[in-house]
């Protein structure tokens, strides 16, 4: 009986309402929806992005001109210098000039035909120029001369003393400052210098000498260029220079002598000093754009100012001075607390000489460090395109340039 009253109370009760009822008894809290991506949607997405990451990396790997196309040349090679001697040449062998067969002298005797001909041969004797004979003469003179000819410091120290002691009662024997190669700040030397010899000479030997040739580039004359190769003196070579601006005559101005475009070579000196920041260069030839070329002698490289040398980049090398310094001061900060031990401590006189050795070479390890890091030079840089100029000292006998 009771059994059917309890189903027919269930079944009175619509299911929304137990529904209602059930949330409202539970103890917890329903979990959060959790929102899934679609395996279809993500797959999809990777496979495109895959896809433009590809095409990106294939367009990029590709050249943007044919295998056809000609690379872009750096310097123009449609015009081709051709040497002047060339271009007189006949272009084929129909110009060619026939000769005409040489005809024979008067017949010469059997015997005597061979000398009479190398003596025919012969060159004529050349004479001695005066003029260049005396400039050999006074050349060797300075040459020879006592006050040019003393290579040490004490050759001319003492012979100043003793013409300075001989005319004006001065003692010969100077003070010792410490210094090997000054004494009393170089008052001996600028007493040389004021005691020197007379030239008596009232009248110059020279006059005044013609241009050698009108295509002359003459002394004083100023080339300017840039450089093609730069220069790091840690190790010496040779250097390659361009002329950017046309060079005329000097007498006239109107022939054009060494053309934009011709080439320099010159020689750089990598011996770098303490506290050096210019770089020291001479050029020792020319080399045309036709193909002729002069040899320069060595001629001063300066900077557009004037100064001698080029200056762009220094490095002293501090890094390594500091680091040998650090070195030095922790060997130092050893061989004290070494010592220091040594005074307080009552271990055997081997323990002591051991120790007493031990802090002493590192010491001087330490000193020897910063002794070669000092004695490392400074690295000289000059960047390729830096502007140059070549200071012409002899005369230039050259030819007009016809490109």
């Amino acid at each position: 009986m009771n059994t059917r009253n309890a189903n027919d109370h269930e079944q009175a009760v619509p299911p929304e309402t137990q529904g209602q009822l059930s949330e409202s008894f539970r103890l917890r809290a329903e979990h959060p929806h959790v929102t899934r991506l679609s395996r279809k949607i993500l797959a999809g997405g990777s496979a495109v992005v895959l896809f433009v990451i590809g095409g990106a990396v294939l367009w990029s790997l590709q050249t943007s001109r044919s295998r056809n196309q000609a690379a872009d040349e750096l310097y123009s090679t449609d015009h081709h210098n051709v040497a002047d001697g060339i271009t007189t040449l006949p272009k084929d062998y129909a110009g060619v000039p026939r000769q005409a067969v040489p005809q024979l002298g008067p017949p010469l005797p059997g015997d005597l035909g061979r000398p009479i001909l190398a003596a025919q041969g012969q060159l004529p004797t050349i004479g001695a120029n005066p003029d260049q004979q005396r400039r050999d003469q006074e050349t060797e003179a300075a040459r020879i001369s006592h006050l040019f000819a003393a290579t040490r410091v004490g050759e001319v120290r003492s012979s100043a003393a003793a013409a300075v002691g001989s005319d004006r009662g001065v003692p010969t024997n100077t003070a010792n400052t410490g210094d090997d190669g000054f004494a009393q700040n170089g008052q001996d030397r600028k007493l040389a210098f004021v005691n020197a010899s007379v030239d008596r000479r009232t009248v110059s030997p020279d006059r005044v000498a013609r241009p050698a040739s009108p295509y002359i580039v003459q002394a004083g004359t100023v080339i300017p260029g840039a450089l093609i190769t730069g220069i790091r003196s840690d190790l010496p070579g040779q250097i390659t220079a361009q002329v950017t601006e046309n060079v005329y005559d000097t007498p006239t101005g109107r022939f054009l002598l060494v053309p934009q475009g011709a080439r320099l070579i010159g020689l750089y000196d990598s011996q770098i000093s303490f506290g050096q920041s210019r770089v020291l260069l001479v050029w020792t030839r020319l080399i045309m754009p036709s193909g002729r070329s002069i040899v320069l002698e060595r001629q001063p490289g300066k900077d557009t100012a004037g100064y001698a040398g080029l200056e762009d980049q220094v490095d002293n090398h501090w890094g390594e001075l500091f680091k040998a310094a650090a070195l030095s001061t922790f060997l130092a900060i050893g061989t004290e607390l070494g010592a220091g031990s040594d005074s307080n401590s009552n271990d055997s006189a081997i323990i002591q000489a051991l120790r007493t050795g031990g802090s002493d070479s590192l010491n001087q390890t330490g000193q020897q460090v910063v002794r070669r890091s000092l004695s490392i030079q400074p690295t000289l840089t000059v960047r390729p395109g830096f502007p140059v100029r070549v200071l012409v000292n002899h005369d230039l006998i050259l030819t007009p340039y016809r490109g």
